[in-house]
């Protein structure tokens, strides 16, 4: 009896969970919800084993504390990543939209990039309004830049850049870095596919990100990687597609989150286990991508190297 007494509980509970989730499917029904839709409570429902797993409800405007959260341990984050290149204006500085996937196909917002314009490297705006990607709202959250070759890229929070403003006193309030790419050159040239290192910082006893605020060049994320300089970060790389002899093509298992061949496909590891897969990204339609990430990275971080993998750069395509 106590037995079907916590399943009437359980199912119950469920059902009130259902009632309280908003679901939002696509770029453009995003675009037109109201201040007053963005306010209301969701519940982020992860997978986990095949099973369903969910968090207390969340209200939207806590999204850049979701965004900076890693994964829950023994957590599979699944993504959806849609690039809206309609218009002359969009066909050159694309809308990108993270939307988080939920086992009945719908789909919540998170959070949406794009290219600023008149930049001398690639500079992308991340925020968590699907309408304003502007530095000057509450709503920034984050940025990726590369260096002048686009090779190399850095991920930030919405902190303060220390170069800007040298008398900031509050070490929070600068800007923390959260990932570095570098993609390399390949022994195949243009046609092979792409090499990639993610540095991203460690993480300490209690799941809490290392953090990493820069106040000069040689704190960075790119030089202490460079200058072998890796105490508390977390070094990941692509893992290496086999070649297959049928398809005349280099292959990657996706578990089926992945159904057409590009050279933006990729799946990012730790170098001593190559099983575990702590990002995975790649094409489903033409401006349709899955990303899904696990600990300990985070929603921004994954974003931020999905935006990455768009941008033109010397070593692919």
């Amino acid at each position: 009896m106590e037995q079907n007494d916590e399943i009437d509980e359980k199912e119950k509970k469920e059902k009130k969970t259902k009632k309280k989730v908003k679901e939002l499917e696509d770029p453009e029904k995003t675009n037109k919800t109201t201040k007053q839709e963005r306010k209301s409570n969701i519940n982020v429902q992860f997978i986990i084993n095949g099973s369903n797993y969910s968090t207390s409800p969340m209200s939207l405007e806590d999204l850049e504390t979701f965004a900076l959260r890693p994964a829950p341990r023994d957590v599979t984050i699944q993504c959806r990543v849609t690039r809206d290149r309609r218009g002359v204006e969009k066909g050159i500085y694309p809308t990108y939209y993270l939307h988080m996937e939920k086992e009945d196909g719908k789909r919540v917002f998170l959070m949406a990039g794009r290219k600023r314009k008149k930049c001398k490297t690639s500079n992308y705006l991340i925020s968590t309004d699907p309408t304003n990607l502007s530095r000057e709202t509450h709503c920034y959250i984050g940025k990726l830049r590369s260096n002048v070759l686009g090779t190399k890229f850095t991920v930030y929070d919405g902190g303060e850049n220390p170069d800007k403003k040298p008398f900031v006193k509050e070490c929070e309030s600068v800007r923390q870095e959260l990932a570095a790419i570098c993609y390399e050159t390949n022994v195949l040239g243009f046609k092979g596919p792409r090499k990639m290192t993610v540095i991203i910082p460690g993480m300490l006893e209690n799941d809490e990100r290392v953090s990493i605020r820069p106040k000069h060049e040689p704190e960075t994320l790119l030089v202490r990687h460079a200058n072998s300089n890796t105490d508390k970060l977390v070094t990941l790389m692509n893992k290496s597609p086999s070649w297959n002899e049928q398809t005349q093509s280099y292959v990657l298992n996706f578990h089926g989150r992945v159904t057409q061949a590009s050279v933006k496909n990729f799946q990012i590891i730790h170098p001593d286990n190559e099983d575990y897969i702590v990002m995975q990204f790649g094409r489903v339609a033409e401006d349709v991508f899955s990303m899904d990430y696990s600990f300990p990275m985070c929603a921004l971080q994954a974003f931020a190297i999905t935006l990455s993998s768009f941008d033109g750069k010397l070593a692919c395509e």
